[in-house]
């Protein structure tokens, strides 16, 4: 038995006994603070595994070699593990900006916090500065030894629970679009926040909006130097579209997994989607799809630890793994049959594949278009990526 077989021996033991018995009944139509409660019982669970920040280095509690993530991924996903919804933007976006241009007082300051279950969010997108972020029009002004911050954000995932949060915001009106924007550790506690929850189509009000009036920063939470936000923001959003696919790949193919069962059992109406040979056909095709995706996962994480991570290998993974959600989901809530869609309610803690198809295939069409569009990925790809010349933008 090499030590990769026996690590995942004791992932394997550790999922049989502490992945929660019937949370996907217990966390359906659950109250917020019951949700927020389990998710951060869960982290701690993960935690005093070692199991919660293995992407992290050693010394901040992570230091896992590439294939030991994705070992741990593919057992806590065959184990139908609850997803950390609440704590996915502090350990991945938060973490890996603090780790690469924070302070080492800021990462005193954060990373334990973090690892205390301190839940952050990302006030990046503006009413008009979604693809186009470098548009964005929340002004920041320094005054003494803090700043004043005045503006509105949007699409702030999971913001209702966050203690703190990412904040993009404009301190040179003068400056070009992207020289004039600094990076700020911003507390929600701060007053002048005011967060409003969106409830979106699946019933869910992940999202919200963040009002910001007057709101105080301490000069010693600003990431990088003033006015170089935006390079210390590709970071954050490298995180968001690269590393944090290699558990979101495995939970699909777990997803997949649940779409083949649902093929095999016969539909209210008679009869089993599977044995239509179209049916088998495209799953035949999702899983060959499937198989590139973990495969282009594995590869960015081997080349993000090795330091050969090229400037678009992560826009890759994040276009390919978001439209494949949205191509298999939707596939799913064809084949699933009508009583799919008479399912009003997902388990919370789950993640975009919970197998609610419809539900599912309506909360895909987020993933096409948060940390950069599908079309700004493509961009990112041809520009970044493959050298092409620049497109012509209109004057």
């Amino acid at each position: 038995m090499t030590d990769l077989d026996a690590f995942r021996d004791e992932v394997r033991a550790w999922c049989r006994t502490h992945v929660p018995a019937g949370w996907r009944e217990a966390q359906t139509g659950v109250a917020d603070q019951e949700f927020v409660a389990f998710q951060k019982a869960w982290f701690q669970e993960l935690r005093t595994a070692g199991f919660a920040v293995p992407h992290w280095p050693a010394t901040w509690g992570g230091g896992m070699s590439a294939a030991e993530q994705v070992v741990l991924y593919q057992e806590l996903a065959a184990a139908d593990a609850p997803r950390l919804v609440l704590a996915f933007v502090s350990i991945h976006h938060a973490a890996s900006t603090l780790l690469v241009a924070g302070t080492e007082e800021q990462r005193q300051r954060h990373l334990p916090a973090i690892l205390q279950g301190e839940i952050w969010c990302q006030g990046f997108s503006e009413p008009e500065a979604g693809s186009d972020l470098a548009a964005l029009r929340t002004t920041a002004s320094r005054d003494g030894d803090r700043y004043v911050v005045n503006g509105q954000k949007l699409w702030a995932s999971g913001a209702l629970h966050s203690d703190w949060c990412l904040l993009l915001a404009r301190t040179d009106p003068d400056a070009p679009k992207r020289k004039g924007i600094s990076y700020f550790l911003m507390d929600m506690r701060s007053p002048g926040v005011d967060v409003r929850s969106i409830r979106n189509a699946v019933g869910e009000s992940h999202f919200c909006e963040i009002f910001l009036d007057d709101v105080e920063i301490p000069a010693a939470n600003l990431v990088g130097a003033e006015n170089a936000g935006w390079q210390v923001a590709q970071q954050t959003l490298g995180a968001e579209r690269g590393l944090t696919m290699l558990e979101l790949a495995e939970r699909l193919a777990n997803g997949f997994r649940w779409l083949l069962r649902d093929c095999s059992t016969p539909t209210s109406l008679g009869g089993r989607p599977i044995d239509d040979p179209v049916v088998r056909d495209q799953l035949a095709r999702y899983e060959t799809e499937l198989a590139g995706l973990r495969g282009l996962c594995r590869t960015l994480v081997d080349r993000v630890d090795t330091g050969r991570a090229g400037p678009a290998d992560a826009s890759v993974v994040k276009l390919y793994y978001s439209e494949l959600l949205q191509r298999m989901t939707g596939f799913a809530a064809e084949v699933a049959g009508l009583d799919a869609h008479a399912v009003l309610q997902k388990p919370l803690s789950s993640g975009w594949e919970s197998g609610a198809w419809v539900l599912d295939f309506i909360g895909s069409w987020e993933w096409t278009i948060p940390g950069g569009s599908s079309e700004i990925q493509r961009t990112i790809i041809g520009e970044r990526g493959l050298g092409l010349p620049r497109e012509p933008t209109a004057t």
